[in-house]
């Protein structure tokens, strides 16, 4: 595998609100075997300025609303879709009550598609796709899947097959893979206070928990008791966990760090340094797995950079987009000679740290 190239960072004016702003309002979607909530983020850019479309998946336990921060920062550039995973956030769970991970990409393609023929400047063309942790897995296969809808693809801490259970997560996670497991560890999850859930994940997510505003704090809490009304909630994230340790035990062509190989969207690698949960070790790995990714590892961060660091996560991204167009214009005046340079050349060795 190649070595990846560095993540260079937008110099493009953003616009940083003084407090975390609220979560984007949304409305269902139709999926396969059902429907999923959609977050979505207005333009907000120049008249002028290049006027893209953005979908956001998010990780295990997760729910649209982690993009919030990010997708409000990209607005310079793309409209953002930001989906709950069927059985996540506001979604309810898939018709079917399979949580696999082929399950989760089925509903992600879906909307892309919707994403993509939505009317107005920029339907019909390819979407830029972010991933964080699962959903950065998911995305990955849905890229590799469909190439057609994916303009580039950005990866935080992305989930990819490994086999040695995370410090963090112990024995227990291999225990779903048990029989009648996943029932007893939705009895288990059912009887941890929403509180006690916000706490745990920000210990085991954040480098830095100290420093989550208040404002994210209790958003999160509040977030946590709307999840734990749901009679299905605890269920669909056991499955899910169910199901991503199944995935990892595929081979062959359906084997993710093989699919890695063989995506041509222009890529972007996000990890934080304190990652308890994916070894920031696998940065450089799946980086140099994907020809010609850019990998950007970010000082004191954990499990979730477009949270922890927003900005520096947005200047990257926009970095890559800025890079893509450019690309395509060279493309255009080239008749393809400057993308097929690009896609046989050599990256260099290093790699962007921010602190």
């Amino acid at each position: 595998m190649a070595p990846s190239s560095t993540a260079r960072l937008s110099t493009a004016d953003l616009t940083v609100p003084p407090a975390p702003p609220p979560a984007w309002p949304g409305a269902e979607v139709p999926v396969t075997g059902g429907a999923v909530f959609v977050r979505t983020t207005p333009f907000a850019g120049s008249p002028d300025a290049p006027r893209e479309r953005a979908l956001y998946v998010h990780g295990l336990g997760g729910a649209s609303t982690n993009w919030t921060d990010l997708a409000g920062l990209l607005a310079v550039r793309c409209e953002g879709w930001a989906l709950d995973l069927p059985g996540f956030g506001r979604s309810r769970p898939p018709s079917s009550g399979s949580y696999s991970v082929r399950g989760h990409v089925r509903a992600v393609v879906d909307v892309l598609e919707h994403v993509v023929a939505q009317p107005g400047p920029g339907q019909g063309r390819p979407v830029h796709l972010l991933g964080n942790s699962l959903g950065g897995l998911v995305s990955l296969l849905a890229a590799a899947r469909r190439p057609d809808l994916v303009a580039t693809l950005t990866l935080v801490s992305p989930a990819m097959p490994v086999y040695r259970v995370p410090q963090a997560l112990g024995r227990a996670l291999l225990l779903l893979l048990l029989p009648g497991a996943p029932t007893l560890a939705e009895r288990r999850l059912a009887r941890v206070p929403p509180e006690q859930t916000v706490r745990g994940v920000l210990a085991v997510c954040f480098g830095e928990p100290a420093r989550v505003p208040r404002e994210r704090l209790d958003a999160a809490v509040e977030e946590a008791r709307e999840r734990a009304a749901q009679t299905w909630a605890n269920r669909s994230l056991a499955l899910s966990m169910r199901g991503l340790i199944t995935s990892y035990l595929r081979v062959g062509r359906a084997n993710a760090w093989r699919l890695a190989r063989s995506l041509r969207v222009p890529t972007l690698v996000v990890w934080g340094d304190r990652d308890r949960l994916v070894d920031p070790r696998l940065a450089p790995r799946v980086a140099a797995a994907v020809p010609g990714a850019r990998l950007l590892v970010l000082e004191t961060v954990g499990h979730v950079a477009m949270l922890e660091a927003p900005e520096e996560t947005a200047r990257a991204v926009l970095g890559l987009l800025e890079d893509d167009l450019l690309e395509d214009d060279l493309l255009e005046d080239t008749g393809g000679d400057a993308r097929q340079d690009a896609d046989g050349g050599t990256p260099g060795p290093t790699q962007a740290r921010a602190g």
